[in-house]
This record gives structure tokens, sequence and C-alpha cells, in this order.
């Protein structure tokens, strides 16, 4: 009779363990419910945030790298409506060595194509030698070069879809006007660029017409038309079906199909527009895995709970021995869940294995996607030189074609100095001016000249001040004014035994960047900074180099000047406003 009532509270205290089990996995899984979709939402918005972000400033590269090249070319016209050559044979319609001139430029300046018209608009000089004797009379870069006293920009549309974009000028003397010299601005080298990056990229005109775009079927039309094209009702079921699961935030447009975001911007010329279509892909992909991890943790808290409580389980079968029957089925159960448990973990390590490698392979897209955009021009040019090399071996020239080579060979060196700066290099340039540290400028114009300053060992002396200068400026522009002055010294003590360059940084009321060699010095002062003047030997260069840089300090405000030094060599400064303190810390 005494053991009555101890076996008959057994029955009432197996009967709890179960309750308090089904309530703790209860409330685990409903915590787990809630984290999942506050964490689901929170992580949506912020990497969607992220993403426009990105979109946004990878626009401001965009456009920052339209509108360097715009205006790089803007100056060419201007300079060579003043070369003495082609106007003299304007004068005397000789232009026997006028297209081998042109050719020159275009190497060094970098631009698609240039041609001179005489006054009739008939094509006199071409780079592209086809070409020559073309009538333009009718072209509008002609007609309006003739008309203003300024450099023309014109857009001519193709029949193929295609867009060319033109700097005009005329070129005219006292007599009157002999010519026109008309560049062309090879623009479509972005949208190969833009499509190994970007999901969509277009550029429209102030008139709102697409004139640069990744999808070739878009230019000429309006973005309304470009989007027509693919039908939106099916479109747009697509995009709700691949998006319902995961996201309730709308899509800016839609375009094959998924939904993407729209991001707009500014190209501060003529009132064009750049705007780019990115899609939610990684956005998807980015909330998954870090909800899978989630699942993951929950998972293995539940297989814990799982585990101590069938521990419990066990003990509590020991103590009730005489119900074989009732042990031999709890036996059974733990053996499933435990097999059950272990086939969960491998599941979780085969999904953690996933979850790496898919982290692994989005940092080597990022990786390629930013190795391209930096070489492509690299490669662009190394495709001119070879096309260049072909032709004059086959004109039986080989030693203008060694000069290619060994253009080849610098640019293979410059790439190699471009993968090792692509960090310093990931960022924009663009019309809007920011502030500039003078000693980081030098350091990546530096770090960029590294193979030729090792290859001639030349001695580089840097004095910097303690604290940073700051200057307000465009930081690519400056970069590319200290590569000029590097370079011209490198070529003035190119004869020079030992071979030393000083560099110098000092802040006062403006900030002063000095380079100084010991070369053989400047032989004319008054005409260093004409553009054409060079005293180097034909063929190594045209004599433009310290023109353009003269041009770029003068928009940023301040002055580029140059002098002997007093115990031989030259002596360049630049001078810029300085950045007051109170302007940083704005900034």
């Amino acid at each position: 009779m005494k053991n009555l009532p101890a076996r008959a509270q057994s029955p009432s205290r197996l009967r709890t363990v179960p309750w308090r089990a089904r309530l703790v996995l209860a409330l685990l899984f409903v915590t787990a419910v809630v984290v999942v979709v506050t964490t689901h939402r929170m992580l949506t918005e912020r990497f969607t945030e992220t993403t426009r972000n990105r979109a946004e400033l990878r626009l401001l590269l965009y456009s920052g790298n339209l509108l360097s090249e715009l205006r790089q070319n803007a100056i060419v016209p201007q300079l060579l409506a003043r070369d003495p050559a082609l106007i003299a044979a304007l004068n005397t319609q000789d232009y026997a060595q006028s297209t081998q001139r042109l050719i020159s430029f275009v190497d060094e300046i970098g631009a698609a194509s240039l041609t001179l018209l005489d006054r009739d608009g008939r094509a006199v000089a071409v780079t592209e030698r086809t070409r020559l004797g073309e009538n333009h009379r009718q072209a509008p870069y002609f007609v309006e070069a003739l008309r203003s006293r300024d450099t023309v920009f014109s857009v001519l549309r193709q029949e193929a879809g295609q867009f060319h974009f033109t700097y005009s000028r005329r070129l005219e003397t006292p007599a009157g006007v002999l010519g026109v010299i008309v560049v062309e601005v090879d623009l479509r080298k972005f949208e190969r660029a833009w499509s190994g990056i970007s999901d969509a990229v277009m550029v429209t005109d102030t008139e709102g017409t697409i004139i640069l775009a990744t999808e070739p079927r878009w230019r000429g039309l309006t973005e309304a038309e470009a989007l027509v094209r693919e039908p939106a009702r099916s479109a747009i079921e697509r995009a709700l079906r691949a998006t319902s699961d995961w996201t309730a935030l709308p899509g800016d447009a839609f375009l094959r199909g998924q939904a993407v975001m729209r991001v707009e911007g500014r190209v501060a010329f003529r009132g064009w527009r750049i705007a780019s279509f990115t899609t939610y892909a990684a956005v998807r992909d980015k909330v998954n895995g870090y909800i899978a991890l989630e699942i993951m943790g929950f998972a293995i808290l539940m297989a814990l709970a799982f585990y101590f409580l069938n521990r419990r389980a066990t003990s509590r079968m020991v103590l009730f021995q005489r119900e074989s029957a009732e042990l031999r089925a709890l036996n059974v159960r733990l053996q499933r869940e435990i097999a059950e448990r272990r086939r969960v973990q491998e599941n979780l390590a085969q999904a953690e294995q996933t979850l790496q490698q898919s982290s692994k392979l989005a940092v080597l897209g990022e990786m390629s996607a930013a190795v391209s955009h930096e070489l492509n021009q690299p490669l662009a040019a190394m495709k001119t030189y070879l096309a260049g090399a072909r032709m004059l071996l086959n004109r039986n020239r080989p030693d203008e074609a060694l000069t290619s080579f060994q253009r080849i060979d610098d640019l293979i060196e410059r790439m190699g100095a471009i993968t090792r700066q692509l960090k310093s290099y990931a960022r924009q340039s663009g019309d809007r001016f920011t502030p500039v540290n003078l000693g980081d400028a030098l350091s990546s114009a530096l770090a960029l000249m590294e193979p030729q300053l090792r290859a001639r060992r030349v001695e580089i002396t840097r004095t910097l001040p303690s604290e940073p200068v700051f200057v307000m400026g465009d930081r690519l522009r400056i970069e590319q004014v200290i590569v000029n002055l590097l370079r011209n010294a490198m070529d003035a003590t190119e004869n020079t035994p030992a071979a030393a360059i000083d560099l110098l940084i000092a802040a006062g009321e403006t900030a002063v960047l000095t380079v100084r060699d010991n070369g053989h010095g400047i032989d004319d002062l008054e005409k260093l900074f004409e553009p054409f003047y060079t005293t180097k030997l034909p063929g190594d260069g045209v004599g433009l180099g310290l023109a353009i840089s003269s041009g770029i300090v003068n928009d940023l405000g301040g002055r580029l000047t140059a002098r002997n030094a007093e115990g031989g060599g030259a002596v360049f400064e630049v001078q810029l406003p300085i950045l007051p303190e109170e302007t940083q810390a704005a900034e």
C-alpha cells in the first residue's frame, strides 16, 4: 500500500515532461520566427540602401570619367588650330606630311580620330587614311565651325544607330579662314567598360535621347521607348514572383523580366543625364545568406534542446525499469532522434561550406570587375599599338615598329602597377571639387611612375611638411600634372650620370609643389608652356604635356611656373589655393 502512491505519481511526472518540452520548443520556435522576420526586414532595407549607394557612387565615377574624356579632348582643337605645320599645309596645299603628323598626335592625345578639312570641306589629312578625299561640306561640325570662332561640339547620329561625338574648330590667319580641324571623341569605349560592371547604363542628352547605352538597341530612343521593348505585363509578373518571398520594396523599373533599381545622375556637360539599372540579385543573395545562418543557429539550439530533453528522459526511464515496454519505445524514439540530429548536422555543415564558397565567388567577382574596369584603357591602347606595328611591318619599317612594341611593354608595366594600386584608384573624379591631400596625390603619382623610375635608377628625394596640405580640386587631374612634371624631369636627366629629382611640398598662403631636377636646364623659358614647343627628337613628343598641365592648374585656380636652378637643372612650381582648416573641418 505504501508503494501505490509512488507508482501513482510516476505517470503524472512522465506526463509533465512532454508538456514542458513542448512549451520550450514552442517558445523557441516563436522566437526564431520573430528574429528571422525582423532580421530579414532590417537586412533587406540595409543591403538595398547599400546597393543604391554603391550604384550612386559608381554613377559619379562613370560621369567623372566621361566628363574627363570630353574635357581632355575639348582643348585639342584649340591647340591644333595653332599648329604652324597644319596652317602651312593649308596655305601651300601640300599635305604630304599632314596625315602622318595627325597620326602622331592621336598616339599622344588619345582621340578616336583627327581630320583636317580645307575651306571647301574636303578631307585633306585624316588619321584613317581610307577617308582621305571625303567631302564634309554639309556636316554640322564643319558648318558650325565656320560660323563660330570657338571650339564647337557636335553629336552626329549614323544610320546604324551609332552616335559620333566631335570637337571642331576653324583654322584661320589674318588673311581669312583656311579650313577646319575635327577631333572625334571615342565615348563607346565607356559602353564596353560599363557593360562589364553594371547591369545596364545609359546616357541621355538634353532632349532625352539615349546617346550612349550598354544595350545597343536603346540608342536613339527615349528611356520610356527603350523600356517598352520588354513586355511590361510579363516582366512585372515574373518580377513579383521572384521578389514576393523576400521583400515588399517596389522596383524602380523593370528590365528583362526582373525588378531593378534605377539610379540617375547628372553629367556636367550640356545637360546630359546618366542612369543605371541594378538588379536586386545581390541583395537577395546577401539576405538569404544571413537568414540561412540564423536558421542554422536556431536549428542548433533546437538540437541541443532535444539533446538535453532526451538525456532527462533517459534518466527518468532508468527509474521505471519495470515498465519495459515504455522504456523500449523511448529507446527507439531516442535512436531516431539521434539519427535525425546527425542528418541535420551534416546538412548544416554542407550549407556552411556552400555559404563560404559563395562568399569567395562574390569577392572574386568584385575583384574581376574592378581589374576589368582599370585595365580596359591600357588594353585598348595596346590594341592600337599592335595595329600600328602590323602596318609598319607590312611596309618594311621594323625600326618604327619596335617603338610600338616598347610602348606596349610600358603599358604592360603600367597594368602591373594598376593591379597593385586598385584600391587607391577606386575613387570618383568629376566636376565637383573635393579636398585633395597633396602628399597622397604625390604618392599615387610616384607609384604609377615606379617602373620607369626604377628602370632609369633615378634618385627621388621627398620633403613633406609635418601636417597634411589640402587643396580644393580634382585629385586625378592633379596626379596627371604631377606625372607630366615627373616625366619631364626624367627626360631632362636622361643624359645625367647621377640623375636626381627633388620633390617638395610647402604650405603658406598657397600650397606649393616643387619638382627640381639636375638636368641640363631650360633653354627658352618664354616658349616653355606654348603648345608644340619641345626640345625632344622627332617622334618622342609634340610638346603638349606642359601646355595641358598649365591649363589644368589654371582651371584649379593656381599657377604653374618654371625657372632654372642656380646649381643647374630646372625647377617647376605648382601653386594652388590652400584649403583653410575651417573648410577642411566642414568638408
